[in-house]
């Protein structure tokens, strides 16, 4: 049996029509994408036309992408001590995994949501809370992928702890991790050589367990190691360096799982072909 195919790819656009993302995806050379379902700046959002449903199907059908993850919108914050704002939350994401679920995309990605001064325990009680809501009324065939997130503010889902406490807390089957290397960075957990990668990695497995990884944000940190600040840059570019993406992207235990970067595409997606070109030559062994 031969090695599984390479899953990388990036964030693509929706723009006049949600079935385009795989066209655009395509273009650049993903093997894999993620979309937004909705206007990720507005609350309310028109129900997807059964038009829109087929033609995402159809379109998928054809393409040679092989992972599709969707991601929610970053208005909605599921750990607010506010409860207006929690309620409008919880609603706009039972709303995002229905359209998952209406178009086929079985992944759902989502940062855990800020306490808002409320402070950690109350924050992480108020987002488990929110869940168990979420989970009784929402469909049963989306997984939802916690993404660790950089720490700033207020956040939760910095600390492997903290993400370890939320998949014990909730039905493990609904959940799993997307890991942001940037944002695993930024909160302190150094990935710039194979040695620490390794160090870091292990620190991961034993707290939560690399098989909880659905998917990574490969996206590299314009800001520095425990700076808890979220700003990424290109793949091998920034203050990780191309040593720890090498390191990742020649784990083992990460073959199958798909890589997706988030950073600005660049005039006719330059930098799109670019950083997926590098996770290419980096996967395959080759000296960058």
């Amino acid at each position: 049996m031969g090695a599984p195919p390479l899953l990388i790819g990036a964030h693509v656009s929706i723009a006049g029509g949600i079935e385009k993302a795989f066209a655009r995806g395509e273009a650049v050379g993903c093997t894999a994408i993620q979309v937004f379902t909705r206007n990720a700046s507005r609350w309310q959002a028109k129900p997807l036309t059964e038009k829109s449903i087929v033609a995402f199907h159809d379109a998928r059908q054809e393409s040679n992408i092989g992972y599709v993850a969707a991601h929610d919108s970053y208005l909605i914050n599921l750990a607010s001590p506010d409860p207006e704002l929690r309620n409008k939350s919880i609603a706009a994401f039972i709303d995002e995994m229905e359209r998952c679920s209406q178009l086929g995309i079985e992944d759902l990605v989502m940062h855990p949501g800020a306490h808002v001064g409320a402070g950690p325990e109350s924050g992480m009680n108020t987002l488990i809370e929110s869940f168990h809501r979420i989970f009784s009324q929402a469909p049963d065939d989306v997984r939802v992928l916690v993404e660790n997130t950089a720490g700033q503010g207020t956040c939760l889902g910095a600390r492997f702890e903290e993400l370890a406490e939320i998949l014990d807390r909730l039905p493990s089957h609904k959940l799993a991790i997307c890991f942001d290397t940037c944002h695993a960075f930024t909160a302190g957990y150094d990935l710039t050589s194979a040695e620490v990668y390794a160090e870091t990695m292990d620190r991961f497995d034993r707290l939560i367990g690399c098989d909880k990884i659905a998917l990574f944000h490969a996206n590299d940190s314009k800001k520095p190691l425990g700076s808890r600040v979220d700003r990424h840059d290109h793949v091998g570019r920034g203050l990780i360096g191309p040593d720890g993406f090498a390191a990742l992207m020649q784990d083992w235990r990460f073959t199958a799982v798909a890589k997706i970067i988030e950073t600005p595409p660049g005039e006719d997606h330059c930098d799109d072909f670019a950083n997926l070109a590098f996770l290419r030559r980096l996967a395959n062994g080759e000296e960058v």
